[in-house]
């Protein structure tokens, strides 16, 4: 295998290129817009498909037992419910988007025709001074609102402004790398697993790989709604996996620097023989890895199987913790990662 220095080196480039491209579930066009430039740049034949992602043919030899390796660009966000009289927004949640961890936040709301505001998610009633209840109030859609940066005081104030129900609203990345090779973010899942691709996709390309089998890649723009991998599997793909954030917290094995092997999830247990193969392959090549079933998960491959295509299933990726939330993964779990995939397609 090469060196794969300087192809983590462009994951993590990648990833700050995506997180920074707002793209909550439904609103994908900048960011697919932004691979398929980028995946033009490698020379990667790439397509939008008609629910909006993007599939990328990654070359390979046999087309009957293609593999397709799934990674989802669309993120957790927001969409404005309500103009109140004040003013200010009540939000619905676009995915799993928790209030107690929007409080607080920047966030940019985009109007359908009058351009972008920018914004804060607060507490209702959010000065401490003044609010005896503040530490006592449950977060809930109902307790958090945005109060537009405009000179808005009432509901006809944001009217026009251009806001109305149905705008996007984003909210900050607050992307950092740190010199021990942390990476913070909203949004790790799971741009880091799409920016983990295209470092495959680069490495393809500047050492010439022709794997055995036709290998294809589908960035998704659905995956936190739950329909992300249920269509656009290219004919002849056998096996699909999800490359995805893996989970890190209290009672599993996984690190941010490791690569997270998922054996089971909600959604029940992946194919056992690719897990095995796996791990096995994690050993020979001294990938930092661990295997973990995940308690609350679900992934774009099982929407791929539930929709009826008759493909193997996995599902990996570099760990990430405070999943959700501002999330925390390392450059050596991308690393892991990459490494994995590589060991196994070739």
């Amino acid at each position: 295998m090469s060196d794969c220095r300087k192809y983590v080196d462009y994951i993590m480039e990648q990833a700050k290129n995506l997180l920074a491209i707002d793209s909550p579930s439904g609103y994908g066009r900048e960011v697919t817009e932004y691979l398929l430039k980028e995946l033009e740049a490698l020379g990667m034949p790439a397509r939008r498909t008609v629910k909006g992602g993007v599939i990328a043919d990654f070359g390979g030899r046999n087309k009957e037992d293609g593999i397709l390796l799934e990674a989802h660009c669309d993120t957790l966000g927001g969409m404005v419910a309500q103009i109140k009289e004040n003013g200010r927004l009540k939000l619905t949640n676009i995915g799993g988007m928790k209030p107690a961890n929007a409080e607080a936040e920047n966030v940019r709301i985009i109007t359908k025709a009058d351009g972008i505001y920018e914004g804060t998610c607060q507490l209702v009633d959010a000065s401490v001074h003044v609010n005896g209840s503040y530490e006592k109030t449950e977060r809930t859609w109902d307790t958090v609102e945005v109060l537009v940066d405009e000179d808005v005081k009432c509901r006809e104030d944001a009217v026009k402004l251009g806001i109305m129900p149905g705008d996007y609203v984003c909210f900050e990345p607050r992307t950092r790398i740190t010199s021990s090779g942390y990476i913070k973010s909203r949004f790790l899942d799971d741009k880091l697993s799409a920016a983990i691709l295209m470092g495959y996709a680069k490495y393809i390309k500047d050492e010439s790989v022709n794997p055995e089998r036709r290998v294809y890649a589908h960035f998704t723009i659905y995956e936190e709604v739950g329909h992300g991998g249920a269509a656009s599997v290219p004919e002849g793909v056998t096996e699909a996996w999800s490359v995805d954030m893996g989970c890190v917290g209290e009672g599993l094995q996984c690190t941010e620097r490791e690569v997270s092997i998922c054996a089971k999830d909600s959604g029940g247990p992946y194919n056992c023989d690719i897990v095995c193969r796996l791990v096995e392959l994690a050993k020979e090549h001294g990938i930092g890895y661990a295997v973990d079933v995940y308690p609350h998960y679900g992934s774009d491959v099982e929407t791929t199987l539930k929709a009826g295509h008759d493909v193997r299933h996995a599902l990996i990726g570099p760990g990430v913790y405070a999943s959700h939330g501002y999330e925390r993964s390392h450059r050596d779990g991308a690393e892991n990662t990459f490494r994995l995939i590589q060991a196994y397609i070739g």
